[in-house]
Formats: C-alpha cells, sequence, structure tokens
C-alpha cells in the first residue's frame, strides 16, 4: 500500500473515523483541492469486491478502510471520477466517491440508524404536505405529486394523509411501518447494501421526500423526475419572481448529487 494513496483520502475528504454516520450521509466531504500525482485510476477485483486503484494501488477511505464497490459497474465509475481529475483533484467533481466512502464509513456500521433516518421523512414527508393557493401551485403539486403517492400505496399499501398549509398531521402508524418495511426491502442484503442505502438516504435529504428517494431508487422514476418534483414550490416561485444565479448554482449542485446518489443505488446490484 503507497502512503500517499492511503493518506489521499484523508487529505481531501473529511476524516471519518470519528464521524456521525448520518452526517456522513449527509455531508460527503468537505471540499479540499491537491495536486494529482498518479497517472491511471482503474478498477479490480479484490476480496470478493471490487477495488479502486490509483496506478495499481488501493484507495482507502478518510477511515482508512479499502475503497472497494460491490459491483464493477460501481467501481468503474468511482475510478472514472479519479481519472477524469485534471492537475489538480477537487472533491466537489466526485460525488461517486463521497457517497461509496459514506456507505462504507458511515452507513455500513450503522445500518438500522441510518435506515431509520431515512424512514422518519415519512412522517412528515414533503409530497404530504399541499398548498391550496394559489391554484396554479396547487395543480402542479398535484400533477407531480400525485403519482408518485399513488406509486407508493401501490408498492407498501399503505396510505398517507394530505395536509393543506404547513400545520403537522400525525400519520397512521401502520402506514409508517408499511413504509418501513418496504424501505428495507429495497435497501436489501448483502455487500450492496449500505450501498444502496446511502445512496437512497442522500436522495431522501436532498429532496425531503423518502417517497421520492423510494421511487428513484426502485426505478418509477429516474434522479432527474424525483429532483423536479421535489422542486415544485422552488420553480413556482422562481417564474414569479425570477431566479437568482447563486440560488441555480446551487441547485445544479444538488442535482449533480442526487444523480450520483440514484447511479450509487442502481449500481449497486
Amino acid at each position: 500500500m503507497s502512503k500517499e494513496n492511503d493518506d489521499l483520502a484523508a487529505a481531501i475528504f473529511v476524516e471519518g473515523r470519528e464521524r456521525d454516520p448520518l452526517r456522513a450521509v449527509k455531508e460527503g466531504g468537505k471540499p479540499k483541492v491537491l495536486k494529482r500525482f498518479y497517472a491511471q485510476a482503474s478498477a479490480a477485483p479484490r476480496d470478493g469486491a471490487f477495488a479502486v486503484l490509483l496506478d495499481g494501488k488501493p484507495l482507502r477511505t478518510p477511515a482508512r478502510g479499502l475503497l472497494r464497490a460491490p459491483t464493477q459497474a460501481l467501481a468503474a465509475a468511482i475510478a472514472a471520477e479519479w481519472a477524469g481529475q485534471r492537475e489538480s483533484i477537487d472533491s466537489a467533481a466526485m460525488p461517486l466517491t463521497r457517497i461509496a466512502n459514506s456507505a462504507i464509513d458511515g452507513v455500513a456500521p450503522a445500518m438500522a440508524e441510518v435506515a431509520a433516518d431515512a424512514a422518519k421523512y415519512a412522517g412528515s414527508d414533503l409530497l404530504c404536505y399541499r398548498a391550496g393557493e394559489p391554484e396554479s401551485l396547487a395543480r402542479a403539486q398535484s400533477a407531480a405529486w400525485d403519482p408518485l403517492l399513488a406509486f407508493v400505496r401501490e408498492k407498501c399499501g399503505a396510505r398517507f394523509v394530505l395536509s393543506e398549509g404547513v400545520t403537522f398531521h400525525a400519520q397512521p402508524e401502520e402506514s409508517l411501518r408499511a413504509l418501513r418495511s418496504w424501505l428495507d426491502a429495497t435497501v436489501g442484503e448483502g455487500e450492496g447494501a449500505p450501498f444502496r442505502l446511502a445512496g437512497l438516504h442522500t436522495m431522501t435529504t436532498l429532496t425531503g421526500s423518502v417517497f421520492v428517494a423510494l421511487a428513484v431508487t426502485t426505478g418509477f422514476v429516474d434522479a432527474e423526475a424525483g429532483f423536479s418534483a421535489a422542486h415544485v414550490d422552488e420553480d413556482h416561485q422562481m417564474r414569479v419572481w425570477g431566479a437568482d444565479a447563486e440560488a441555480l448554482a446551487r441547485r445544479a449542485r444538488r442535482l449533480e448529487e442526487m444523480r450520483a446518489a440514484a447511479q450509487t443505488a442502481r449500481l449497486a446490484g
């Protein structure tokens, strides 16, 4: 093991040994920049999984674990992020790597805790809180959200209470239990489970909706459609008041994270 490779993840990404696992999923890593020192990035079988290699040497996570993916496709996609770096290494341009680090260092040791954190969004999910006015926003919400809620009902046999405005309404306990069972079944078991859960949790926190995250993870909608559904209110505000360049830049970064999270969940097998 090259000491350069061993120290690289800790130098670029946040040290992971004492990080809260949920914070690891939500935040990924703080962007730092280092000079690129390797010529090639690749993926190769290693101990029943697929390692990401820099010049043939395994890459490690911030907590010093081997950066290994459950499938060759996911490892190759992560390696492609490293191969795409130029003179400097920019962690902001490597969302798949950040999510993989979170899956290995943060999620794998705390699967039940992370799953519970995602499932709790069902108690106050974005899709259940509707605008009464203006009518154009109410129609836009209904058009984007009703098919997703119908899908949730179909997949887990649960109905969720819709509310107008922001007043909290408790959801039926049986619906919350059914949602958690569906989430657990979607995450599944095996080597890919922490990666699927890391992707699902990331999408949940990005959108404020575990319903959207499950719909994307199971292939009912793609990442772009799920992200768009979660931003119906924001889109309405932009149509009324205009778009802010800084807000659009932040949104573009979140969309890239959403795509990476969906890709992680899909390629994890």
